[in-house]
């Protein structure tokens, strides 16, 4: 059985989350603990490229496709939407956030 590796492309909103993120790490736990932090987030999008269907369907975003799905680490969320020959990571959120914030991740576009 062959493995089906798609392309994993990021979203802008993405990259900001990841550099608040950061920032937050570095004031608060010094670099090095934000660093392995970031390269952590880093390593399990990378990954999604062939296990995307490993992690669960975001129950906030339910379709029925389960299209959108997140990973847990630590009181994040970082959220992707599996396509036929990508997939999109959308965002990385704390977990306290609204609702309402999760849910506008679905008007999210990416190139």
């Amino acid at each position: 059985m062959e493995k089906v590796v798609k392309k994993v492309i990021y979203s802008s909103k993405f990259f900001n989350d990841l550099q608040t993120i950061y920032l937050y790490g570095y004031e608060a736990l010094g670099s090095t603990i934000a660093d392995i932090f970031q390269e952590k987030i880093l390593h399990l999008t990378y990954g999604l490229s062939y296990q995307s269907y490993l992690y669960p369907e975001c129950r906030h975003l339910a379709t029925k496709t389960q299209i959108y799905r997140n990973i847990i680490l630590d009181d994040y969320l970082i959220i992707y939407r599996i396509k036929s020959t990508k997939i999109k990571v959308l965002r990385v959120l704390h977990g306290s956030r609204k609702i309402k914030t999760i849910k506008a991740v679905k008007k999210i576009k990416t190139k």
